[in-house]
């Protein structure tokens, strides 16, 4: 019998109504009595200093309303903070009794609003983890599947929380879209397998390499101008046109020793590449140059006239002095870029060799990345790398493509799909081949029975194929191929619960799903054969065999995902091309592409470091060595390191350098491009690397902003903003970590000053930016980065601050434990789930806390192994 329904009319105000009708247990006595004698005097409801009436603090700390206000009071006392150093301490002995009946009070409140459902809620794989799903199961690791899908949430500063994973009917038709693209990626675009092939392209017969020869309207300066090279020398009456570019297929010796020469970086209008090349398909691909460095004579001085030695003269090619490195992108018109890889080209011509996956269409475009980039300005711009006797260049002779290269025939994502069945020359240019079936629907069941099985996660249920085998039968019959037929039963199952989204019942995980989780953690994709075997026998919850399997999905090349994924979120390095350095404040940086990704390499360089060497968790913050190339060297100050290729560095005594704190890519996250702010700066650490983050602004309280005139220093400027009493808490626990990094600009690059526009009355500093242009800033006034840290201890420099942060060694491991659990498992460290980091931390404590058994712990841990 159907029971009946209350009307929602009548629902509505009872739902509201009851929290209400319960009345909130009172807080027990020797709580409230130890908050009266040592914090009430301060947190009443006449002081209420930050904003805090204590007073008002009846309920019991199991009451939700009054649960995360006691966490709050709990921290507070348990960090030493509160009560305040010039203020009566209690005794040892009362303060621990008082935190142990409360954080007992709070963890079990805790465990009671979890309700037996587990920490981690229910959701659905983000769109990083679905693009290596699918990659992973089709074999085909170049396809761009999270292009197609929405931006996905965050929720405690990463994207694996349900909380903000979820899904809408919009996210379920671009799904859609995106499995059947890739589904179609993989299909066999032959039948027969295609010949190896080896094809040379000649810079000579580029037309974006040899029309920047010719002077136009848009360019009219030796700088943004090609040269020819014949051999190792200049040839004038080609640059002239009174001879031919090239002497063409005619002579193949000489036309390999015909190249194209550059002493500008690739930007418009001077972009070469490799344009006669387009990848005909996506797939693995061997790209070879070659290339050398030249150096180009200086302009000869007319009599009368003002000395141009920073003007090139093309006529006068040199051999060179130095490598210079190349940067080697993709390019998909207009101008979109993907990063394929980097080499160093020598005085003396050689071949240099990458071997990469490519997208159909897309086209090679080379950098000589160390090079200048003319901007248009008010004066002519000046090569700073130029010097009186002559300047840089990069010859480029050509480039030979092998590929696209096949392990196997039909690949193995076609095989998948469709097993042996015969294949179909396409009816039109471009089209895919037809798949042959003479029994459809028996060859559907079949395939779809092995798709299942590697698809799902867990054993396919008896009569699982039933559910997909009519979407085949609904696109046959309305005129669809076989092959489309397929793919549209292939695309429902890529877009089903089983594979879009995470079963995870409460308790402990079942081999399943902790061999999904640990995939997920390590690899950000599902697991491959050997660990779900594993989690189907049930042995990967055996100690020994999970840890055995944590480190050999860390040994895989596929745990880079896991680190690039972790240190975007935890780091926020995926912002680091949000803002560009200020063109006018920051012009040595402005337009610098090999700056910025050598900084990125050198934070993933970094931590793959700590983590294959186990390095004490205290590397975090300091170390003596970084992960280094030419250019950060540079940057930093710090000897000299030869060519493009990051490595591992020894520091000299005393470097500010080593650990994330002072690296370049850290500090241009922790920037906007024009200014640094201490504010932003040391809540980033303070949350980041402590765990400790500091509690919003107040709406009513506006923003600093830097003073970029230079009449003001920012420290200044928080003195006055420190004057008002509902400010003066937070930013006495800030600003003193965002104080020690103000010694470091918006790239990283240290300062004893700060940079300000010219003015009326100042003269610029001396030097050329990126872009040519004389510098258009002046310092100002000097940089404090002194400050007293929390305990009352005092630094003068970014040196003494990272000490500062060294006496507590556990606190550093206890975030980095909570970062991992919450990237992890898609849940926060709950207060109910501390005594369990705890643990952790006991367990690696001998070690100094290393960053892998750290992630070992994590691992092991009830957290990582429970719902």
């Amino acid at each position: 019998m159907r029971r009946p329904r209350l009307p929602a009319r009548l629902l509505l105000p009872l739902a509201f109504a009851l929290p209400c009708a319960l009345p909130a247990a009172p807080a027990p006595a020797d709580l409230r009595g130890f908050l009266e004698a040592h914090c009430a005097r301060c947190h009443d409801d006449v002081e209420r200093k930050g904003d805090l009436d204590l007073t008002a603090l009846g309920a019991a700390p199991a009451r939700p309303a009054a649960f995360d206000l006691w966490v709050r009071v709990h921290d507070r006392v348990a960090s030493g903070e509160m009560p305040p150093r010039d203020q009566a301490r209690p005794p040892a002995a009362e303060r621990a009794a008082f935190l142990g009946q409360l954080s007992g009070q709070l963890a079990a409140a805790d465990r009671a609003k979890l309700g037996g459902e587990g920490r981690s809620t229910r959701r659905r794989l983000n769109r990083h983890e679905y693009e290596h799903a699918v990659r992973d199961l089709l074999g085909a690791p170049w396809l761009q599947v999270k292009e197609w899908l929405p931006e996905d949430g965050e929720a405690h500063r990463f994207n694996k929380s349900g909380e903000a994973l979820d899904v809408s009917h919009v996210q379920l038709a671009r799904y859609l879209a995106a499995a059947e693209y890739a589904l179609r990626e993989v299909i066999a675009p032959s039948v027969e397998r295609p010949a190896p092939a080896v094809t040379r392209h000649h810079a000579r017969d580029q037309r974006s390499f040899t029309g920047p020869m010719k002077f136009t309207v848009m360019n009219t300066a030796p700088e943004r101008a090609t040269f020819p090279v014949l051999g190792l020398a200049a040839q004038p009456e080609v640059r002239a046109g009174r001879a031919p570019v090239t002497v063409g297929p005619a002579d193949p010796a000489v036309r390999d020793l015909e190249g194209v020469g550059v002493v500008a970086s690739a930007y418009e209008p001077l972009e070469p590449k490799f344009i006669q090349f387009k990848a005909p398909v996506s797939g693995r691909y061997r790209l070879r140059f070659q290339a050398f460095s030249v150096w180009v004579g200086p302009t000869k001085p007319v009599p009368n006239r003002p000395d141009r030695w920073f003007i090139p003269d093309l006529d006068d090619v040199q051999p060179g002095r130095r490598s210079e490195p190349v940067t080697v992108y993709a390019e998909t018109p207009p101008r979109q870029l993907r990063r394929l890889g980097a080499f160093d080209v020598e005085p003396t011509p050689a071949t240099r060799e990458l071997d990469t996956w490519l997208l159909a269409g897309e086209t090679i475009r080379p950098d000589a990345a160390r090079f200048f980039r003319s901007r248009p300005g008010a004066g002519r711009w000046q090569n700073p790398l130029a010097e009186r006797d002559g300047q840089p260049g990069v010859v480029f002779r050509w480039l030979e493509v092998e590929g696209p290269l096949h392990d196997t025939w039909p690949a193995a994502g076609h095989r998948l799909l469709f097993g042996d069945l015969p294949l179909r020359a396409p009816a039109r240019p471009g089209a895919r081949v037809e798949v042959i079936s003479a029994a459809p629907r028996a060859d559907a069941r079949r395939l779809l029975e092995g798709f299942l099985a590697r698809a799902y996660r867990r054993t396919v249920p008896p009569g699982e194929v039933d559910r997909f085998l009519p979407v085949f039968d609904h696109t046959l019959g309305a005129g669809g191929s076989f092959t489309d037929a397929l793919v549209a039963a292939y695309t429902a199952v890529l877009c089903s619960p089983e594979f879009l989204g995470l079963a995870e019942s409460p308790g402990e995980l079942d081999g399943p799903a902790l061999a999904t989780r640990l995939a997920l953690f390590l690899w950000n994709s599902v697991p491959d054969a050997e660990l779900r075997a594993l989690g189907e026998s049930g042995r990967l919850r055996e100690d020994a065999v999970l840890r055995a399997q944590t480190d050999r999905l860390l040994a895989d090349p596929r745990a880079q995902r896991f680190r690039d994924a972790f240190l975007d979120y935890w780091l926020d390095l995926r912002k680091i091309g949000a803002t560009s350095p200020d063109e006018l404040l920051y012009p040595d940086y402005y337009l610098d592409d090999l700056l910025v990704e050598s900084a990125l390499g050198e934070s993933r360089g970094y931590f793959q470091e700590l983590l294959d060497r186990d390095l004490p968790v205290r590397h975090v913050v300091d170390a003596d060595f970084a992960v280094l190339n030419e250019k950060l060297a540079e940057h930093y100050g710090l000897p000299a390191v030869p060519g493009v290729a990051l490595r591992r560095v020894s520091l000299p005594p005393g470097s500010v350098r080593g650990g994330f704190l002072t690296q370049a890519a850290v500090l241009k996250v922790t920037a906007n491009g024009t200014t640094t702010s201490p504010v932003l700066r040391g809540a980033w650490v303070m949350e980041r690397l402590l765990g400790r983050p500091p509690p919003p602004p107040p709406p009513s309280v506006p923003a600093v902003e830097p003073d970029i005139r230079g009449a003001a220093t920012i420290r200044q400027q928080l003195e006055q903003h420190r004057a008002q009493e509902s400010c003066a808490g937070c930013h006495a626990r800030i600003d003193p970590a965002g104080f020690a990094l103000e010694a470091f600009d918006v790239v990283g690059g240290a300062r004893d000053r700060y940079r300000a526009l010219v003015a009326p009355g100042t003269a610029p500093q001396a030097g050329l930016g990126r872009g040519g242009q004389k510098f258009a800033f002046h310092l100002a006034l000097p940089v404090d980065a002194t400050g007293e840290w929390l305990d009352g201890s005092r630094f003068v420099d970014v040196r003494e601050f990272k000490r500062v942060l060294l006496r507590d060694e556990d606190q550093l491991a206890r975030n980095l434990a909570g970062q991992l659990v919450t990237y992890a498992t898609g849940a926060p460290v709950r207060f109910s789930d501390r005594a369990e980091v705890e643990a952790m931390l006991a367990r690696t404590r001998a070690g100094g806390h290393g960053v892998r058994s750290l992630l070992h712990a994590v691992v092991q841990s009830r957290l990582f192994r429970h719902k």
